[in-house]
């Protein structure tokens, strides 16, 4: 499930480092001192709300999973951020056409804004992910529940998560990608 929430920190991250970075060279109407000031600001901001929105209901899903069943239809990590990533990607190109468009305005802050969401998406990961090590189980959405393009793991449809051993799938908690120890 974390893997889920996870999938969209990069795409937002990069997009938003670059076009903050493009966004600097133009020098636009408030200029690039309040441009950067603004989108510091902004960067903040958009942290602090994507990483703690939601947490309630994560926090009630959480609590009331269940051991996941045989029938239970659960994907692999690749798989999610995949499906993940192809379901928006029309809105992450959206969203960085919007940044770089707004440095014309304010250099920097769309870019910034879009750093921040990527950034608040990898804390609240972070966060899912002391949650499954504390609880000793990684927490997972069936596919079934997730939207069509393949997010939400907190939205209406979403019932229940299931639970399943640490060491279950090739994903470590957080949604990271689970590292294999080295043959010694």
């Amino acid at each position: 499930m974390a893997v889920v929430v996870r999938a969209g920190a990069a795409p937002l991250w990069w997009a938003g480092v670059f076009a903050g970075g493009v966004g600097v060279l133009v020098p636009g109407v408030t200029g690039r001192r309040i441009g950067v000031m603004a989108g510091a600001a902004l960067f903040i901001v958009a942290a602090a709300v994507v990483a703690y929105r939601g947490r309630r209901r994560y926090t009630d899903l959480a609590r009331g999973a269940a051991r996941a069943g045989r029938h239970d239809v659960l994907q692999d990590r690749a798989v999610t951020v995949r499906n993940w990533r192809r379901g928006h990607r029309w809105w992450l190109l959206l969203a960085f056409v919007a940044a770089l468009g707004s440095a014309f305005a304010v250099p920097a802050a769309g870019g910034m804004l879009l750093a921040g969401c990527g950034a608040g998406l990898r804390l609240k990961a972070a966060w899912l992910g002391r949650r499954e090590r504390d609880g000793e189980a990684l927490l997972w959405v069936r596919v079934d529940w997730l939207d069509a393009r393949g997010g939400r793991p907190a939205g209406k449809p979403v019932r229940a998560y299931r639970g399943t051993g640490i060491a279950a799938g090739d994903a470590a908690p957080g949604g990271a990608r689970r590292r294999t120890a080295a043959l010694v």
